[in-house]
């Protein structure tokens, strides 16, 4: 069954009639298909009216929806031959960043990205995507081995941020982000990012110090969620929207700002309605950007890849 969001309720009326439409004329001589014709015809003129004046806030919903794409549909869709490499070979496994080799449009690369999980098991399993310090120690290996292979690296990011419990604090969380970071800026090989959903704070940063960022049309990045930077200023969460409103967080918004390089537009009505066709259109550009990049020399592309860091924030 399909979920929707409060802002989708128009839609959500139009695809209750024709659902009803179908199911009465089931097995039926009656021709439905001209007002069948009609009422889809209204849901795409609905869905562009919707979606093409969403909030900061309504953006947030969308990059947290439930059936948007996760990091394991991208594997299955895109890569081949993946194979999980494990471990941060200090203290254990993080299933919360999730990496690998695989083939990639006939390449080889190493492949690294956040997974959310579906189902309340799985996100439980996968702790909602907030890796602990042995997920970006295992990043950091993985970056690594993708320069001693002569690799290029392609990350998948949507975490609400990295995890804050006491546990994480007390095995060096913001450290093992730092590290990852380094290890990104020391990458000889090429780096492609891509934020599909949300991109929270360090624990996003950690896997997008890229060459190339790209992000999904409805994807948000930001320093802090909108409920914590409420929560901080505002010592109410209630006011969310409004955080929303002043983070600056959306695709546009960031792109402006020169912290993301290019935005891939999404379906009519977001990922989450056509996944499959989401999916395949980042692709695409991640293979155009890769083949650019692979076309540098590697010495000028790190270069340039650290100077765009550094110059953020400038006047």
């Amino acid at each position: 069954m399909s979920t929707f969001l409060d802002f989708e309720k128009p839609v959500a009326e139009l695809e209750g009639k024709i659902k009803e439409l179908r199911h009465s004329a089931d097995g039926g001589d009656v021709n439905i298909s001209e007002e069948l014709g009609k009422l889809e015809a209204k849901v795409d003129q609905v869905l562009k009216q919707i979606y093409g004046k969403l909030s900061p806030w309504q953006k947030i919903q969308v990059a947290r929806h439930p059936d948007r794409p996760h990091f394991s549909n991208y594997i299955e869709t895109l890569f081949e031959d993946f194979v999980e490499l494990c471990g941060d070979r200090a203290h254990g496994n993080d299933t919360a960043l999730v990496g690998g080799i695989a083939r990639f449009r006939g390449r080889s690369v190493f492949v690294i990205g956040h997974e959310k999980g579906s189902g309340t098991d799985g996100r439980v399993r996968h702790n909602f995507g907030m890796a602990h310090p042995e997920g970006y120690r295992k990043t950091t290996r993985l970056m690594n081995l993708a320069n001693h292979y002569n690799l290029p690296v392609l990350t998948f990011v949507d975490t609400p941020g990295a995890y804050p419990g006491v546990e994480a604090e007390e095995r060096g969380q913001s450290e093992a982000i730092a590290r990852s970071i380094e290890a990104s800026l020391r990458l000889e090989v090429p780096f492609v990012a891509s934020i599909v959903g949300e991109g929270g704070s360090g624990g996003a940063v950690a896997l997008a110090t890229a060459d190339r960022v790209l992000m999904l049309e409805h994807a948000v990045y930001s320093v802090i969620s909108p409920e914590g930077c409420a929560s901080i200023l505002w010592r109410s969460a209630a006011r969310a929207q409004d955080a929303a409103d002043a983070l600056k967080l959306t695709a546009e918004d960031l792109l402006a700002l020169k912290v993301i390089d290019q935005v891939v537009d999404e379906p009519l009505g977001a990922a989450h309605r056509h996944p499959t066709t989401a999916i395949r259109a980042l692709g695409d550009e991640i293979e155009r950007t890769l083949s650019q990049l692979i076309s540098e020399q590697s010495g000028s592309r790190r270069l340039r890849r650290r100077e765009k860091f550094l110059a953020m924030g400038r006047a």
